[in-house]
């Protein structure tokens, strides 16, 4: 889910729960409210969070696949290349023989395939960050712990500051945390 720019004025709504149901019933409910950028944080993965929240991005899946095809390519590419420039004829064997090139071929497919992944994840997640604006609000470290929490975000076009507030106040949360824009520190 893309994140409001420093140019908003909120980084968005937080309204925190108590029980992983009631944030699947909160989102659902947003969902049917008309918000679409919204997204949910769980001390532990919750099987339908991701149906609800319609999470469909299957960039690092690809991003894996490229990374396995482009290390097979090089793996067998390489040692292709290696018998062809530099040929050892021995009783009459073929110069490329594919099955012993098995071995090199899935070690870098594997080797490529993980660091497309790695690398992948980092930039799409724009890691390393060191500050986050949800680190601002005064629970939110309970999200590692038991607590569940659903953020609507300022860009939203349905946002506004406080019929949004009334909306998640009427999902029965334990609180509800402005989320303010913050600058980066240095």
């Amino acid at each position: 889910m893309r994140e409001p720019s420093a140019g908003y004025p909120l980084f968005g709504l937080m309204a925190e729960f108590d029980r992983p149901e009631s944030l699947i019933e909160a989102v659902k409910r947003s969902r049917d409210a008309g918000f679409r950028r919204i997204d949910a944080y769980s001390p532990f993965p919750i099987e339908e969070l991701a149906e609800v929240l319609d999470f469909r991005d299957r960039r690092v899946a690809w991003l894996t696949l490229f990374g396995g095809l482009f290390g097979a390519a090089a793996g067998y590419g390489m040692q292709a290349w290696l018998h062809l420039d530099y040929p050892i004829l021995v009783g009459s064997r073929p110069t490329i023989t594919p099955q012993a090139f098995m071995l090199i071929t899935f070690e870098l497919t594997v080797l490529f395939a993980v660091l497309f992944s790695i690398g992948g994840m980092l930039v799409l997640n724009h890691l390393p960050k060191l500050h986050h604006p949800v680190f601002g609000v005064e629970s939110f470290h309970l999200a590692t712990r038991d607590k569940f929490f659903l953020i609507v975000f300022g860009h939203d076009e349905k946002f506004d500051p406080v019929q949004t507030r009334t909306f998640l106040e009427s999902l029965d949360p334990v609180r509800v945390d402005v989320v303010r824009q913050t600058e980066e520190p240095a």
